[in-house]
């Protein structure tokens, strides 16, 4: 673990790794904690986006080394990392070998989101509750495997695919089909060098974020994500269309079963296999008629999970994963209140699109507005990615927070825009 070590300024220096509307919400939680505080901030975003802008410094650091070297020389207080692919790629372990503070897992333990495989044995291992399953490094013994399977199947490419690297498949065709893309074609890539053929479960899913200082993982609210991009959860998959926190379907009940068949046996495997971090631990979960199963683990905030839960979230940000890298004990207490995050995407999204396109209305918003994918063009904000603006209604009930959201996404514009009308129906 890091020592913290402040700045003989009283400004602190925070330095977060990433782009979205994740990093974003995360900037904004953390300037809202300081200015209640009346306490000096500066924010560094590496490398950010036009919202990002708006609340601190973007640089443009695109190494790893690059991002080390800037800490050290700017005297950062604290790294936090957004997105999984530094943290695969080992940056916890080069900040940490400078004793410099980053809130996030080390190479080792990042293997649970970056290999499907390395998490589905981990889970195995200590009686995790999840779907049976089998990894293959080849496609015939993959192949010969399904032929004997019941259907619909899951099939997986075991490393990082953004997001996309899972099939659901109806019958053996399909799944013979998604095996060959995936290893031969290599439709996402390296990812595919190894598969995980899946039961599938049948109920609904949850997300629940948590923070690990090492010896206990203390979790948020659960949240529920909309994944297709079409209304009624239709059409393709998606990074996420919009959240809504806390879940409504995840009962007391349902948490228990999480805590004890899922989060315990976690914490102790990543304790016993000296997998231990300061971080995020996300749990991806699914809820069926026969308990809570994990579907996956990823090890770092998630998108739009974060921009939803994040202004519900009463404790103090900096504190809480300050006292989680001292390895000290804390609490996170949220809102007695709903959230409803919709997302603003590109037309076209999750497919080819259009970019460029002037953002007009955002000064017209009444709540939390977080910019995924835009960019500053001279004094214009103009579109840059698929996922463009994240709107999140905050209430006292889930429907309250559902108006809000789309009473101001309504305020916003720009050509080719799309949205869900849906989000937060349950």
């Amino acid at each position: 673990m890091n020592n913290i070590t402040h700045n003989s300024d009283s400004t602190t220096k925070i330095l977060i790794i990433g782009s979205g509307g994740r990093e974003h919400a995360i900037g904004w939680k953390f300037a809202e904690d300081f200015n209640r505080k009346g306490k000096e901030l500066e924010l560094f975003f590496a490398p950010g986006n036009a919202g990002t802008a708006q609340i601190g410094t973007n640089v443009a650091l695109s190494s790893l080394e690059e991002m080390k070297n800037f800490a050290k020389e700017n005297q950062i207080d604290l790294t936090f990392v957004g997105p999984e692919a530094e943290l695969a790629e080992g940056i916890v372990d080069l900040f940490q070998a400078e004793d410099l503070a980053i809130f996030g897992p080390h190479k080792a333990a990042a293997q649970l989101e970056a290999s499907k495989a390395f998490a589905k044995d981990f889970m195995s291992k200590y009686g995790v509750k999840t779907a049976k399953y089998k990894n293959f490094r080849g496609p015939m013994l993959a192949i010969e495997y399904l032929e004997s399977q019941e259907y619909p199947i899951v099939v997986k490419a075991s490393g990082l695919a953004a997001g996309k690297g899972v099939i659901i498949c109806q019958d053996f065709e399909e799944a013979k089909k998604a095996v060959l893309e995936i290893m031969e074609d290599k439709t996402f890539g390296d990812a595919g060098n190894e598969v995980v053929i899946e039961e599938y479960l049948e109920g609904f899913e949850a997300s629940i974020l948590s923070f690990f200082n090492g010896k206990k993982i203390v979790p948020f609210i659960a949240a529920k994500d909309h994944k297709k991009i079409g209304e009624g959860e239709t059409g393709l998959n998606t990074g996420g269309m919009g959240v809504v926190a806390p879940n409504p379907l995840f009962t007391e009940e349902h948490f228990s079963m999480f805590e004890e068949e899922i989060l315990e046996p976690t914490k102790c495997g990543l304790i016993k296999e000296g997998l231990a971090f300061a971080g995020v631990i996300f749990f991806g979960l699914m809820i069926t008629p026969k308990g809570v199963y994990l579907l996956e683990y990823n090890l770092r905030m998630g998108d739009p999970e974060t921009q939803t839960t994040l202004p519900l979230l009463d404790t103090d940000l900096y504190d809480a994963v300050t006292k989680s890298i001292k390895g000290e004990d804390f609490n996170l207490e949220f809102k007695n209140q709903s959230a409803c995050c919709v997302v603003m995407v590109s037309g076209g999204y999750p497919g080819n699109y259009d970019k460029g396109f002037e953002i007009r209305g955002l000064d017209k918003v009444t709540c939390p507005t977080f910019i995924a994918g835009a960019k500053l063009q001279g004094e214009q904000m103009v579109t840059s990615g698929g996922r463009v603006i994240n709107v999140v209604g905050m209430g006292d009930t889930l429907e309250d927070a559902r108006a809000i959201a789309y009473e101001n996404i309504k305020k916003i514009h720009f050509d080719y825009e799309y949205y869900r009308q849906d989000i937060g129906v349950i």
